[in-house]
């Protein structure tokens, strides 16, 4: 294997290991067997969060075992993207909906087209939160 030229080594950042635990020091290990399209996977990870792989794979397992992180399937982070982008939605269609009332409670008058247009946002929007709704609980597994 070619060795990286010095400064190239040089530019690179250190990578980070797990700290120190108030609980003593780290004295079990656990193995852990992958194939190589798996290794490939997670140490790719372990390099995007610039950690050493049994490093990462321990802070990972840690944050999954004591629930401070949900493991979700490719899949389910696109639908959450999607409930995201459809709260922020959301917030417009209320916006709208207060512009509405307002210029009923002011003025009172709203022209047919500016009432269409504000249900048929609503409308579009609340068929987006079911979608979203309706993925996520088929992903969801039951809990024993």
């Amino acid at each position: 294997m070619a060795k990286p030229p010095a400064d190239e080594e040089a530019s690179r950042a250190p990578v980070r290991r797990r700290g120190r635990e108030p609980g003593g020091p780290r004295m079990h290990r656990v193995k852990v067997s992958l194939n190589d399209a798996e290794l490939a996977i997670v140490q790719e990870a372990a390099d995007r969060e610039n950690q050493a792989l049994a490093a990462w794979v321990g802070e990972v397992s840690l944050a999954v075992a004591t629930e401070r992180v949900v493991p979700v399937s490719a899949d389910a982070k696109k639908v959450l993207q999607e409930l995201i982008q459809t709260r922020g939605q959301l917030r417009r269609v209320g916006n709208n909906l207060n512009q509405v009332a307002y210029t009923l409670n002011a003025e009172g008058e709203v022209t047919d087209a500016q009432i269409k247009a504000v249900m048929a946002l609503v409308n579009e929007t609340v068929r987006r939160v079911d979608e979203a709704t309706l993925q996520v609980m088929r992903e969801r597994r039951p809990r024993a």
